[in-house]
């Protein structure tokens, strides 16, 4: 049997109420939803809450799912919809911009800061900046030229795939990749020490980024989060400042993430839902 036949096979089951099937759809999907909304959000925990709420649509709109496109290209659709909505992370509050991030680093306030690493191993708290920064950094684009850039230079979706999601057409899809591209790559060369010519320093930067509570040594969410050394192809050539962000690694959505996923799935509210969505149907 082809994959093709087996993710249908798996969703027919999974749509009838077996809740092994679902939890195989779920489980297949959650890292991919969690690494979108981190790279949507920022944060770990504004992650792990729009993960939650979007597996909680996949799930109860799979009925509907019409098989047309992979089944991932479909949860990537609501993902997006649900993330560019989303209007409760802390940079809501405090929007960020290039210009306000790079004068930040360029004011020099890190020299004022002594040892804050609390006894933890510098290289990890600098990979975790890194990590941090980066993600932290994509906040500065408007949300649908972060989602634009994320599935193109993160995911690495073919263009066509990454239209169909953002319910665009390829050609304009480009266009626009290569636009925020540049504007990436622009601040990048600038201020960011990863792009081989930038002001910053993550090294430098990391009692800074603890005294500003951006990482913390006593949790270090990043490095709690299991990699992923899987990615897809694309079409697209990433030009050498893109590679900054092309080079992080893929996350495992944490582990309460998936604990959550089987709670539910076991859980009275499981039985209810699929009820109520059967009824939805017939009525």
């Amino acid at each position: 049997m082809k994959n093709m036949d087996l993710e249908k096979d798996l969703i027919a089951r999974a749509v009838a109420g077996e809740q092994e099937a679902l939890a195989e759809v779920l489980n297949g999907v959650q890292d991919m939803v969690f690494g979108l909304s981190l790279r949507m959000l920022g944060l770990v925990p504004d992650a792990e809450d729009a993960t939650q709420e979007i597996l909680i649509k996949v799930m109860t709109r799979l009925s509907t799912f019409r098989q047309e496109s992979s089944l991932s290209t479909w949860v990537f659709r609501i993902a997006v919809n649900h993330l560019r909505d989303v209007h409760k992370s802390r940079f809501d509050e405090r929007p960020l911009s290039f210009e306000h991030y790079g004068a930040d680093i360029a004011g020099g306030r890190e020299q004022d800061v002594g040892d804050l690493s609390g006894g933890v191993d510098r290289r990890l708290l600098e990979q975790e900046l890194k990590y941090s920064c980066t993600n932290v950094m994509l906040q500065c684009l408007d949300p649908q030229s972060r989602c634009i850039f994320v599935l193109g230079t993160m995911f690495r979706l073919d263009s066509r795939i990454a239209a169909e999601i953002l319910e665009t057409t390829p050609e304009a899809y480009r266009q626009r990749l290569s636009r925020i591209r540049r504007k990436v790559a622009n601040f990048l060369g600038e201020y960011c020490g990863l792009s081989g010519t930038g002001r910053c320093s993550c090294k430098r930067r990391v009692d800074y980024a603890i005294a500003q509570h951006r990482i913390d040594p006593g949790r270090l969410d990043f490095q709690s989060l299991q990699r992923l050394d899987d990615f897809t192809e694309a079409m697209e050539q990433l030009d050498d400042a893109s590679q900054v962000f092309a080079a992080l690694p893929h996350y495992r959505a944490p582990q309460q993430t998936r604990d959550w996923v089987r709670s539910l799935i076991a859980s009275r509210e499981f039985g209810t839902v699929l009820q109520d969505r059967e009824e939805a149907v017939c009525g």
